[in-house]
């Protein structure tokens, strides 16, 4: 088995890029951790990276083999930044990317749908990976978290609609695999928890295992592109807001074997992650 050199970790303090970095390190490989600020990670050389300052690219990729690929939070055109940094890491000697996606966007679709549709002509080892909504949507200092915190709520526009809910630890479990095993997926992997809930079933795990009441509260497309475009641009929210409302329609009502597959063992329930992770 090949032994991979120097993997560059972009987001590398962020919710799927930490757990990441940690697991590479965890089995013995060496992590250049890469953010906007170069925060110090464990076990790592942390070096300043921003998709929107090319000036800091060549730092992050020197001596590097792989990466993983956060795209720029926030935008709605993230290959206008990506796909340069793409050619250069290529230049540069990076053979490996792993891309960080979404269930709700295929390659070429919008967004980072757009990098996705262009990897596999970059890279001879790719893989994209594609997860259903992050169990941790609902802890820390996001909105669902706020929400709850505040109103005893979670808002939706998806309806009685399903998702495959997956625990952040099981997506960084399948990035560390795509990115050393000797074969690279060269494809793209969508990623679900091991059943599907809809945010009501979410509100009512959440209330039992917390013992605080939690309700789903339904709200218009409207409703929650207007809520969303408080905090984020406007462009964003409306796509953000168009997903709950495919979520409502069925788009990701489904499960996949991927992280059973991949990682040897079956995906976290969303009751254990409450129970660890949600106070």
């Amino acid at each position: 088995m090949s032994t991979p050199g120097v993997t560059l970790v972009i987001g590398a303090t962020g919710t799927t890029g930490r757990r990441v970095a940690a697991g590479l390190i965890a089995e013995g490989h060496r992590v250049k951790a890469a953010g906007r600020s170069a925060t110090p990670v464990e076990g790592t050389q942390a070096v300043r990276f921003d998709w929107n300052e090319p000036a800091t690219w060549s730092e992050a990729i020197g001596g590097v083999d792989r990466a993983y690929l956060i795209p720029p939070i926030g935008s709605s055109g993230p290959a206008e930044a990506m796909l340069p940094f793409l050619r250069q890491a290529l230049a540069a000697g990076v053979h490996r990317a792993v891309l960080l996606s979404s269930s709700a966007i295929p390659a070429g679709g919008p967004a980072v749908g757009q990098v996705h549709q262009a990897l596999p002509g970059l890279f001879e080892q790719w893989a994209v990976l594609r997860p259903s909504w992050f169990m941790q949507n609902f802890t820390g200092s996001t909105p669902h978290a706020r929400s709850i915190a505040q109103e005893g709520a979670i808002m939706s526009a998806s309806g009685d609609g399903r998702v495959g809910f997956i625990d952040a630890e099981d997506i960084a479990a399948v990035a560390v695999r795509a990115l050393t095993d000797e074969q690279a997926p060269n494809t793209d992997l969508i990623l679900t928890g091991p059943q599907t809930l809809s945010y009501a079933d979410v509100a009512a795990t959440i209330a039992e295992v917390t013992g605080r009441p939690v309700v789903h509260r339904q709200l218009t497309f409207e409703q929650l592109r207007d809520r969303w475009a408080a905090e984020i641009p406007l462009e964003f929210a409306t796509m953000l807001a168009s997903m709950d409302v495919a979520i409502a329609e069925g788009a990701e009502d489904r499960t996949s074997d991927t992280v059973q597959r991949l990682t040897g063992r079956p995906p976290g329930t969303f009751r254990a992650f409450v129970e660890r992770e949600v106070s």
